[in-house]
């Protein structure tokens, strides 16, 4: 995630022409800004490795009819309860803010946060996939929001789409994330609406010590993004509505398989002026090809084949084992056997 490590899963526009792909920062914890320091030059172009027969495919139309549906467990999705971080200390996260709207392409995951300014009244949502997510193309159609759906704006709201591992002691070499983290409300060094794209190598919770390359792309991302990352080659690359904005690589390259996960929560409460306010993420799929790089347009053409075959879900992506999706090429013909002289 970007500026804060999750926790127990931590969470944690365009400009980007403007912007260098990399742009080494240390990002802090919740509530603190990112350290950027110097820019240094785009890094250069670099092609993709894995390029034919995944082995497996994940994919989520979310076509369910609440957080209870047991089809979301029996599928390995967890909904996020009780409390711990990232965001706001003594909030808490509920299944109550995860809901599903609309019907057919329309339809939707919905995630909601709300506070009323203390941290008893602050009530986030996070929903999460098994820890088997590693090598290959990421992607996901989320719709960001600027501004609250009730209640005064301005609070440092988080909206996320990232992979993650456990932290299983300060600085773990084998920790990874990847992160998509949208503050539309500015916050970690930036004033207004800011796309963190952050790749991290490890974290310290105390006293607080972040390792992590992190690219913000400044400008209002509001309204349905398709998201892509593609985790290949020791490289990360990060897509927003099929436009590569950031690139990072090098030591912070994730070490192992990861959970796939969204979120949305609050950085802090200092900013909030009164009443409650309440925020949204919409998330309309996921999709997930391991071991297999695919192009932002190669991503919506899978899902249009899976929808069309009447497909909402599909899991392909087994730990530990490979299945291509793809059949292996055929071995060429033998070499035609010299002529004898005569």
């Amino acid at each position: 995630m970007t500026a804060s490590p999750r926790s127990s899963l931590r969470r944690t526009a365009l400009t980007a022409a403007a912007l260098a792909l990399v742009v080494p920062a240390s990002v802090p914890s919740a509530g603190a800004a990112p350290s950027t320091g110097a820019v240094p030059p785009p890094a250069a172009a670099s092609t993709p490795t894995a390029t034919s027969g995944g082995c497996g495919q994940f994919f989520d139309d979310f076509a369910y009819s609440s957080s209870r549906d047991e089809r979301l467990s029996a599928r390995g999705w967890r909904v996020r309860s009780g409390g711990g971080g990232p965001g706001v200390s003594g909030g808490a996260w509920s299944p109550a803010n995860v809901t599903f709207t609309g019907e057919g392409t329309a339809r939707a995951m919905r995630l909601q946060a709300e506070t009323d300014g203390t941290p008893s009244g602050t009530v986030s949502a996070e929903v999460s996939h098994q820890q088997k997510f590693f090598e290959g193309t990421w992607a996901a159609r989320v719709r960001f929001t600027d501004a609250p759906v009730a209640g005064a704006d301005g609070d440092p709201v988080v909206q996320t789409f990232f992979g993650i591992t456990p932290l299983h002691f300060p600085d773990d070499p084998d920790y990874s994330e990847i992160d998509f983290e949208y503050l539309p409300n500015g916050g970690w060094g930036q004033d207004g609406p800011t796309l963190f794209l952050t790749t991290w190598e490890t974290y310290r919770p105390d006293p607080w010590r972040s390792d992590n390359l992190s690219t913000p792309v400044v400008g209002s991302l509001e309204g349905w993004r398709d998201l892509v990352m593609q985790v290949d080659g020791g490289v990360v690359r990060y897509f927003v509505d099929g436009e590569q904005v950031a690139e990072h690589g090098g030591y912070v390259y994730p070490d192992s398989p990861m959970l796939l996960a969204f979120n949305l929560w609050f950085i802090d409460l200092d900013s909030h002026t009164g009443g409650v306010s309440r925020y949204e993420q919409d998330v309309e799929y996921v999709y997930h090809s391991a071991d297999e790089v695919l192009t932002p347009g190669q991503v919506q053409a899978r899902v249009a084949g899976l929808r069309a075959a009447g497909t909402d879900f599909v899991d392909g992506v087994v730990p530990g084992a490979c299945n291509p999706t793809t059949p292996p090429a055929p071995a060429p013909p033998a070499a035609t056997p010299p002529v004898a002289a005569p």
